[in-house]
Formats: C-alpha cells, sequence, structure tokens
C-alpha cells in the first residue's frame, strides 16, 4: 500500500511518543505531515476538520479514552480511516475491547521499533494486526464475559467519566433543545465535529435519536458535572 502523500494523525498525551511514532511515519512509510492531539476532544476537532487524514492512532491513557463507545463513534464518522491503537496496556481486557469496538490494530508501546514498523505495514496493507499475547491463555480472574466486555469502560488509567469535557458540553446544550448548528457556533466548532461528539453520546445512552439522548442526558449519570452551558 502506498502512503506517499498521507497524511496521519497522532492522538496520545506524551509529546515525546508523538514525536517518535511521527518520524517513523514519516522515514519509513513516506507520510507528509503529521498532526499530533494530546487528547481525544483534540483528536475528534483534528479529524473532523481534516479530512485527507488517513491514518490514526490512538493512546488508551490520553484524556478521553475512558470508553469503547469513543472508539466506535469515531471509526463508524471515518470509515475510510485507518484506525489503531498504540497503548502501555497489554491487558487482555484492553485489547479485545478495542478490537471488539472496530479498531484495525493494538500495538503494544513495548514494541521495539522495528516490530512497531512492522505491526504498522500490517496496518496500512489493510489487515489487522493483534498482538501475539492475545493468544496466550486467560486466567480465571482476567475471563471476561461478553456482556462484561459490552458494558465495561475501558478505563487503563483508572478514570470512570466515561464523557469528555466536550462531549458534556454538547450533551448539556443538546438537552436545552439546541440543534447541531447552534451548538457548533456556541462551542466554536464545526457541525461534523459536533456530529461525531453527538454519535459517541448516542452509542454511551444506547439510543439513535436526538430525543432519546436529551431525555436520558437530563438525568443524572457517572460523575455528572453540573451543567457548563447556562440557557440565556
Amino acid at each position: 500500500m502506498t502512503t506517499l502523500g498521507r497524511i496521519g494523525l497522532i492522538a496520545d498525551d506524551d509529546p515525546y511518543f508523538r514525536m517518535a511514532v511521527g518520524a517513523i511515519l514519516n522515514r519509513q512509510f513516506g507520510f507528509t505531515e503529521i498532526i499530533e492531539a494530546a487528547s481525544l476532544d483534540e483528536a475528534v476537532e483534528c479529524l473532523a476538520t481534516n479530512p485527507d487524514i488517513s491514518t490514526a492512532l490512538f493512546d488508551l491513557s490520553m484524556p478521553g479514552m475512558r470508553a469503547p463507545t469513543n472508539l466506535r463513534a469515531v471509526r463508524e464518522c471515518f470509515p475510510k480511516t485507518r484506525i489503531a491503537v498504540i497503548s502501555a496496556s497489554n491487558a487482555r481486557r484492553d485489547i479485545l475491547l478495542a478490537l471488539e469496538a472496530g479498531v484495525h490494530g493494538y500495538m503494544p508501546k513495548n514494541l521495539s521499533i522495528t516490530e512497531l514498523t512492522a505491526a504498522l505495514r500490517t496496518v496500512f496493507d489493510g489487515s489487522i494486526f493483534v498482538p501475539a499475547s492475545l493468544a496466550d491463555i486467560p486466567s480465571t480472574s482476567e475471563s471476561y464475559s461478553e456482556e462484561q466486555f459490552a458494558a465495561d469502560p475501558l478505563e487503563p488509567s483508572g478514570m470512570v467519566n466515561p464523557l469528555t469535557p466536550r462531549q458534556q458540553e454538547v450533551l448539556e446544550l443538546l438537552v436545552q433543545g439546541k440543534t447541531n448548528k447552534e451548538i457548533a457556533l456556541a462551542l466554536k466548532l464545526g457541525e461534523g465535529t459536533i456530529k461525531i461528539h453527538m454519535a459517541a453520546i448516542f452509542r454511551y445512552f444506547g439510543v439513535n435519536n436526538r430525543a432519546a439522548a436529551a431525555v436520558a442526558g437530563a438525568r443524572p449519570y457517572t460523575d455528572r458535572q453540573r451543567p457548563l452551558m447556562q440557557e440565556v
């Protein structure tokens, strides 16, 4: 697969890691532009405003990556973008949750440069990269049922709030009855970015329309903060 001229996104809260991975994409795969983001909210805004991004790499421990619903929403909104995870977590549960969300690969951060390059090549060639550790038989304490995989948040860093700060702002305005265009104007974002956050909110509440999301959002939910935006 030729990646010459492609744009890549690296979403990780470690600037040095972003720099290292960016160098691999530049030197080994000929990417001409690397966009960096330090949180999921930043990454979503980058994807929404740069339709030519062909590859996006996400770290599970950065701000916002607390639930597989966010990964699923990104995959659904950007079906032509190769989405992969590069994470410090080798936990079987985290790997399976990410793969269940539809990512094109899961790469542990402890891979050598040679191994990471080979893993990225697998993803770029159209296959799904899965770490060899997934083939290990888990102990009883590491076993999870399908129901748990569907419900459990992806929380390698121990954070429990499933909505990002930007998603909370979008939700509060949705509850107030604002349209996507009005929400975009209020938050100074593009409507495309709002649609992505809305998709994640729908998935979190298990609904498929704005009215149901507004009703669900008006009720208390995990670690909900006070309304961030007030009607004027």
